[in-house]
């Protein structure tokens, strides 16, 4: 029986009930010679026998509206229990009738909210099985390419640098000092210089990109460090201390390099922050910048990078969502369920 179909049930039992009491009531506390005595019979100016039905379906009315607001109540909960599920937050059980469709659905609910959490803890189990698989490969590959370009830069590039450095010096050394062509011969000796400081810095920080044995935090500190020194980019951060497993690290890590890489090649922005929080059972990664923004439904049709985003938030059980506005900015935010060991070791 429906929810509506129990409350219409109820206010005319309760009517009946209440008709039937006051007519017994009535009956025998006046015994009336005749059943048609109740139609002479006037009270508010209609016949008795019209007043007590009439009576009767008010109270029980008014019982109905009763119920009715304790439904309506019932289903706000249930609004915001699903609302809770839909952030990824966990919900609680009220205290319902046992064995009511409100119960019915609550457990439902409850169901649901646990098929999604075991979903998540795959996912995140899944992640971390192929991060760890994946991470001697992916490293043993980088370290590999990262020696080679630095081998090939040191023995070409570095090598040339430094042939060209001596022979702008020899020439220099061999110019009459007093000659007009040595200014712009010793910019060039300068340049060079330059370039060949600019060479050993670049094959000292020949480094893969991945977290490399570091933490979330440290990975991202050391790339805002990056930042600050090479990018005119004004960078405020708030990251809190928090253990996570590899995979989990490894995706949001990615997210962040390829949220910073879109900022750093479209946005135009003067100003980037970056956001590491755990709150309410919820790890948030937030990055938000002051550039020029774009139309987001225009962006999404042929965006690789945010579709990449988007797979790598699924894959470790979270979700990913993007605020933007045409020259208001962009908002880029990752939440993703704290799974706690206990419960994995549970499982």
């Amino acid at each position: 029986m429906s929810m509506l179909m129990r409350s219409v049930v109820m206010s005319l039992a309760i009517a009946f009930v209440v008709m039937l009491v006051i007519f017994i009531t009535v009956f025998m506390a006046f015994p009336l010679p005749d059943v048609s005595y109740l139609w002479e019979q006037h009270l508010f100016s209609l016949p008795f026998i019209v007043v007590v039905p009439a009576l009767s379906l008010v109270i029980g009315g008014f019982f109905g509206l009763f119920q009715g607001i304790i439904a309506r109540r019932q289903l706000k909960q249930v609004e915001e229990g699903l609302r809770e599920i839909e952030n990824g937050r966990p919900i609680y059980l009220p205290v319902v009738s046992e064995g009511t469709e409100v119960d019915a659905l609550w457990k439902r609910m409850k169901n649901v909210q646990r098929h999604a959490a075991e979903q998540a803890r795959a996912s995140q189990k899944l992640a971390n099985e192929k991060a760890e698989d994946q991470e001697k490969v992916i490293q043993e590959m980088i370290s590999r390419e990262r020696h080679r370009l630095a081998r090939e830069l040191h023995d070409s590039v570095s090598q040339q640098l430094f042939a060209a450095s001596m022979l702008m010096s020899a020439i220099n050394e061999s110019k009459d000092p007093g000659a007009p062509e040595n200014r712009q011969l010793n910019l060039v000796e300068q340049m060079i210089h330059q370039s060949q400081l600019e060479m050993r810095a670049l094959l000292l920080h020949l480094r893969p990109a991945a977290l490399k044995g570091k933490s979330l935090q440290e990975g991202i500190k050391e790339l805002l460090d990056e930042l600050t020194q090479k990018v005119p980019i004004d960078i405020h951060e708030k990251i809190e201390d928090m253990r996570l497993d590899k995979g989990v690290e490894d995706h949001l890590f990615r997210i962040l390099q390829e949220s910073v890489s879109n900022t750093l090649r479209h946005a135009k922005a003067t100003s980037l922050e970056i956001l590491l929080i755990e709150r309410e059972g919820l790890i948030i990664l937030r990055v938000s910048d002051n550039g020029v923004g774009f139309a987001l439904d225009e962006f999404k049709a042929g965006s690789y990078g945010l579709q990449n985003m988007q797979e790598r938030a699924l894959e470790i059980g979270g979700t990913l969502k993007v605020v933007s506005l045409p020259d208001k900015g962009t908002r880029l935010e990752v939440k993703v369920p704290v799974i706690s060991m206990e419960e994995d070791q549970n499982d």
